[in-house]
């Protein structure tokens, strides 16, 4: 069965090689642009194997999807993956807070997404 990934990301940059190694792998990745409609797309015809978040301002509030995601009983349990850019610490410690599985910078996002997509999350914290 084809693995599932959900995607808060709006950098076009990041949401490019995202989807390119989606494609590489056979993974489904479906972007949203709201917490609602990452809830919704979650919890859609079957369970999501993942979340990705930007932990960066954007369209969509990253710390309330967390928030949202793990008090959904059916959600709760789905792997919540964040990246941040390195200089923004502060990011890190707020997305644990808010209850992110695993919180990685970008560079190390970017050198481990393969893995992250795969299912992989051993050692991506």
């Amino acid at each position: 069965m084809m693995r599932r990934v959900v995607a808060a990301v709006d950098d076009l940059i990041f949401a490019a090689r995202i989807r390119g190694t989606a494609e590489q792998l056979g993974v489904r990745i479906d972007f949203v642009k709201s917490v609602e409609a990452a809830i919704e797309s979650a919890g859609a015809e079957r369970r999501v194997d993942l979340v990705i978040a930007d932990l960066h301002p954007q369209r969509i509030d990253s710390f309330a999807l967390a928030e949202r995601l793990k008090a959904d009983e059916s959600l709760c349990g789905v792997p919540l993956v964040g990246f941040f850019s390195h200089v923004h610490i502060e990011l890190m410690h707020r997305a644990r807070a808010s209850g992110y599985d695993h919180v990685l910078p970008r560079s190390a996002f970017t050198k481990r997404l393969v893995d992250i997509l795969r299912g992989d999350l051993d050692g991506s914290e």
